[in-house]
């Protein structure tokens, strides 16, 4: 796909939220105004798995280099971590929700789901409930996200728990999609991503 192509399917499936592109604090940039740093980390984004310029990537597209830096670490943290797609998922939808972060939560939601998390465990997540009936691995990636968003840390019960079933390298990458998403939901809020024209902002303000 072109880089060309890449960014007008981009604008345009940004552009069909005529209800919120009036508050979009960093739309599209058009081609024509990219300088030449922001062509080549559009390009490289949208040679690699997520194939075009889309979401976080639009604002962060302002500093070219941060973003180039960035997207390549989610690459990894997205596609290759330790964690099994699941679970990994399950860690993004925790992140969204501490976030209420409606354009992660919309795009990754149903990822999640077809990953394996169950419909109940996704909307107890979006309710602020811990959710029911979770398997172990899915409990153990709850309880250690959920406790570091509460306390900013883990206790020792906590993290031996998580590093039994997830191993060290498990428990470093879920630390990693934690904040790799986080740093995503704060862009977005800040630059204010709106989700396609028509489609109801899935999360309620996050229940304190």
């Amino acid at each position: 796909m072109t880089l060309t192509k890449t960014l007008v399917l981009s604008a345009a499936a940004l552009s069909l939220s005529t209800g919120a592109v009036a508050q979009d604090r960093m739309p599209p940039i058009p081609t024509e105004k990219m300088t030449d740093a922001q062509r080549k980390a559009a390009a490289e984004l949208a040679s690699g798995p997520r194939g075009s310029v889309f979401g976080p990537f639009i604002p962060l597209l302002r500093s070219p280099e941060f973003m180039s830096r960035l997207q390549k670490m989610g690459e990894y943290l997205r596609y290759k971590s330790a964690l099994p797609p699941k679970l990994s998922e399950l860690v993004i939808l925790i992140t969204a929700r501490r976030w209420t972060q409606q354009y992660e939560w919309y795009v990754h939601e149903p990822i999640a789901l077809k990953a394996g998390v169950k419909p109940e465990i996704a909307k107890a997540i979006a309710d602020g409930r811990r959710p029911p009936a979770m398997a172990e691995d899915e409990e153990v990636v709850y309880d250690f996200c959920d406790e570091i968003y509460r306390t900013d840390s883990v206790s020792d019960r906590t993290y031996a728990r998580a590093v039994a079933k997830l191993g060290e390298p498990g428990v470093v990458d879920m630390l990693g999609i934690n904040g790799y998403y986080t740093m995503l939901a704060m862009v977005m809020n800040v630059a204010r991503t709106p989700l396609p024209d028509g489609k109801p902002s899935p999360l309620a303000a996050f229940p304190r």
